[in-house]
């Protein structure tokens, strides 16, 4: 087995990329091939301790799965858990795994905003996993990118690229029968792997360690079409109703004739769409919150002239759970599509990007663009002042 993997970049301070370029990054490895980066982030030992992953494991807002394997055997249990739940646990072979933490946690949502260099509409969320010495889940692949942070604690990774995909039978996480990896590294605090989809992979804990995976959006060709169709359930308004004026009696009640069919798809014949629906569509589902996310609107909100006098003192900025993103012709947040203002359309598009204004940008804002600001204050979507 091979003990070099992909190429290894030392990390400039501060660059998640170890000094290699976003351009050539995407152009190389970007759902291509691995990358191992050292010191991606240096002094990086992660935001969150066991206690605080553990704390937001018992939070119904919250995703989380608790791993434990003995032996051959795997369990898999799914949170919200009770403190008592981690009493019990054997002083190895465990992993928590903590998803989302990027919308309930100041820190999460900024680490994960270091990668930034991607498009939003691609990042998903940031997964913590804490692991007992000897734990993990096991070597499997999933179909979307991710970059594996180490924070404190040592894990190796096995990893590479292998045709053969099936999976064991009979157990309750996707562990692959055959596993062959072609590499073999271990990361200390700071390091990061990237790796492209469906790249096989096992990462076992050396060390009682954590692992910040930042994970991507990668929507099956089924998943959005499904989606699609529902969009259009809501958006088609076909006129006409089946009609049979010239029906004749017939010897077989049972068969449907060849005149039903033809007026029954002329109807469908109805149920067309253009680039604008399709464009509409696209920005709605990608930025539709997950199911357990839910906005909390202010308990006394302000009037709109005195959010405006807030936000001209204090700035904006947007929720950690919100969804913004935008294209030519809308505005999309958390499902909804809104047309661009006739005026502060630049602003807003700063928002989005940067997920703030200053205070120089909020006092910038026209009548149209504020109200648009006040409304979104008021679901709970945007909030006055400093993240």
């Amino acid at each position: 087995m091979a003990t070099l993997a992909a190429p290894r970049h030392s990390a400039a301070p501060g660059a998640p990329l170890g000094g290699l370029a976003a351009d050539v990054f995407l152009r190389r490895h970007w759902q291509k091939k691995p990358l191992l980066v050292r010191q991606a982030l240096s002094g990086f030992a992660g935001p969150f301790t066991l206690r605080e992953l553990m704390a937001l494991a018992q939070r119904d807002d919250v995703e989380s799965r608790l791993v434990v394997r003995h032996g051959a055997r795997w369990t898999l249990a799914h949170g919200p858990f009770r403190r008592a739940d981690f009493g019990a646990l054997p002083p190895r072979g465990w992993t928590l795994l903590v998803q989302g933490v990027n919308l309930v946690e100041p820190a999460g949502d900024a680490l994960l905003r270091q990668f930034s260099f991607l498009p939003f509409a691609r990042l998903d969320d940031l997964m913590v996993s804490y692991a007992a010495p000897g734990g993990g889940v096991g070597p499997h692949v999933d179909s979307y990118d991710v970059f594996l942070l180490q924070g404190f604690g040592r894990r190796r990774w096995r990893f590479g690229a292998q045709d053969d995909h099936t999976l064991m039978p009979g157990r309750p996480l996707k562990i692959l029968r055959r596993f062959t990896p072609t590499h073999d590294e271990v990361l200390a605090p700071g390091d990061m792997l990237y790796l492209p989809p469906h790249i096989a992979h096992d990462g076992i804990a050396i060390d009682a360690c954590t692992t910040y995976s930042i994970g991507f959006r990668a929507p099956a060709a089924t998943e959005l079409a499904a989606a699609f169709l529902d969009f259009l359930r809501d958006e088609l308004d076909l006129p006409g109703r089946y009609a049979d004026p010239d029906l004749a009696p017939v010897r077989a009640p049972a068969a449907i004739g060849p005149d039903m069919r033809r007026r029954c798809l002329q109807l469908l014949k109805g149920m067309t769409w253009n680039r604008a629906t399709s464009a509409r569509f696209l920005g709605s589902f990608l930025t539709e919150p997950k199911p357990h996310v839910f906005f909390e609107p202010p308990r006394s909100p302000l009037s709109p002239a005195g959010f405006a006098k807030s936000v001209t003192a204090h700035g904006a900025h947007v929720d950690r759970r919100t969804l913004l993103l935008y294209d030519d012709t809308h505005l999309f947040i958390n499902g909804a599509a809104l047309p661009w203002p006739a005026e502060g359309a630049a602003t807003l598009r700063r928002l989005a990007n940067d997920r703030s204004l200053g205070t120089r940008a909020a006092r910038e804002l026209p009548p149209e663009a504020a109200a648009i600001l006040y409304n979104w204050y008021c679901d709970g979507y945007v909030q006055s002042g400093v993240a």
